[in-house]
């Protein structure tokens, strides 16, 4: 297994701060437009002077569906009451299963090139210790494995005395990958949890599916401010990544995307909506 820091030990890191952002080259930002960035960062990092990137992001209330929860029998059901309950849907191209987002919920993506010698598990394991390093102050109890319960469960959740809050997917794209990790950091974790949970109930029922979908139970997730006692806000999480980062690279720049990276986000951002074109009429 490779060294995390190994990884990020890059002597240039591009910095891109989305978070609170509401339009990006004449789209409005929503969470699709993340995605289709995440998608250009990974293609235009490759070659020996790629420059690797972090980006932070948030989306007022959202929630994120993975492929196999556009599955689900009473999907349309389930999408209705997101959206009487205020929250936007839509599906992911990464991995995963349905997360919800709002503006205390902190989203970052650490974009890496070379992955063809890089394995998928090393990836996470290198987001997991960057969280790790950036927490280190504050707690050293951070645990990664499945945490049952939660919604998006895997093995790389991370949580506290055995509640969870963060997951981390992982998109690749070409030669370059963008390691995905929600942080639930402000207000109420089992709130988000509850609402996921109420998801799955509408939109499953008792219907027999082949895809085995989680029972959530919200006693198990929370967010960090209430993990750690303390009032830690989106804010004070992304001075904290900045920090961390400057601690592991010599330089941190912030630029803008070229015509080349531009062209691409237009045909990314349509492959998304596309996606997303039968969960839109639901809303």
């Amino acid at each position: 297994m490779k060294n995390w820091r190994d990884m990020v030990a890059y002597k240039r890191f591009r910095w891109l701060d989305h978070t609170g952002k509401k339009y990006f080259h004449g789209k409005s930002y929503t969470a699709l437009t993340s995605f289709a960035v995440d998608d250009v960062l990974s293609l235009f990092v490759r070659g020996g002077e790629a420059t690797p990137a972090i980006r932070l992001w948030t989306h007022p209330e959202t929630v994120v569906l993975g492929i196999p929860d556009s599955r689900l029998p009473y999907l349309k059901e389930g999408v209705r009451m997101l959206s009487e309950n205020g929250y936007y849907t839509i599906v992911r191209n990464s991995g995963g299963l349905a997360v919800a987002l709002d503006d205390g919920v902190l989203n970052m993506s650490l974009v890496l090139p070379d992955m063809k010698r890089i394995s998928i598990y090393d990836c996470y394991e290198a987001m997991v210790s960057f969280v790790r390093f950036v927490l280190r102050d504050l707690t050293d109890d951070i645990e990664a494995y499945e945490i049952v319960g939660s919604y998006c469960p895997g093995d790389y959740d991370l949580s506290i005395r055995g509640r969870k809050f963060a997951g981390i997917s992982q998109r690749r794209v070409r030669d370059g990958a963008a390691i995905q990790i929600y942080l639930d950091v402000e207000g109420k974790g089992r709130e988000r949890a509850e609402l996921i949970r109420d998801f799955y109930e509408v939109a499953k029922k008792d219907a027999e599916t082949k895809f085995t979908y989680p029972v959530v139970n919200p006693a198990v997730m929370a967010s960090l401010s209430e993990l750690l006692g303390m009032d830690l806000t989106v804010s004070d999480m992304k001075k904290r990544v900045q920090n961390a980062l400057e601690h592991l690279t010599d330089e941190i720049v912030t630029e803008d995307f070229s015509i080349g990276e531009l062209e691409q986000f237009e045909k990314r951002y349509n492959q998304m909506v596309k996606r997303n074109e039968e969960i839109a009429e639901m809303q």
